[in-house]
């Protein structure tokens, strides 16, 4: 299928990330499209464990607001002298941080093995892959097998490591999260299926 070729409500977009230590080390260490299509090839619930090396993921769900997607400008507002408005020059850009804002479950985030929860703080990378998608994929969310290719697609992915958690509690709404996500590489994408 094809990118997304209409306005629309990303809906049902969705976020990733590779738990399979032998495609994450190749995607690394070869960033292509296809290394990082093939981490996303078998999907695994949460609490599953990684058997084989067959690109196994976990989806990370429940989440209620994503960031903007990206690598951030590198433009420097430079104030001179006499001038009424700033000059801008290129400068330096940060690798940047995800603070993602999710509905919290505690047992999909709990600090057990093959949890979501054990991933943070493990000073580990992992390959993430962010899928923008108007509608819902009929035959799952895998990638390397083209089964996102069912609906118009575009898929980013990008090397990090799952940093921190906040829960933050909620009196007259639903228990809300935060988890930090560090970037450790470059933004590729967008492709499709």
């Amino acid at each position: 299928m094809s990118h997304i070729s209409s306005i629309g409500a990303g809906m049902f977009s969705d976020l990733a990330i590779c738990r399979d230590t032998t495609e994450v080390a190749a995607a690394i260490a070869n960033p292509s499209e296809a290394n990082f299509k093939a981490c996303f090839a078998t999907e695994l619930a949460n609490g599953s464990p990684v058997t084989v090396a067959a690109g196994e993921f976990t989806r990370i769900k429940n989440i209620r607001e994503f960031p903007a997607m990206g690598t951030p400008p590198n433009v420097v507002n430079v104030p001179v002298y006499g001038q009424k408005t700033s000059s801008q020059i290129q400068g330096q850009s940060d690798a940047p941080s995800m603070e993602i804002q999710m509905n919290y479950v505690g047992t999909e985030w709990q600090d057990a093995a093959d949890y979501l929860g054990s991933l943070v703080g493990d000073g580990l990378q992992y390959v993430f892959r962010f899928a923008l998608l108007n509608a819902e994929p009929e035959s799952g969310f895998a990638s390397a097998v083209g089964e996102l290719g069912a609906v118009e697609n575009s898929q980013y992915f990008w090397i990090g490591k799952m940093e921190a958690i906040q829960v933050n509690p909620q009196l007259t709404d639903s228990n809300t999260a935060t988890v930090t996500i560090t970037v450790q590489s470059d933004f590729y994408g967008a492709f499709t299926s």
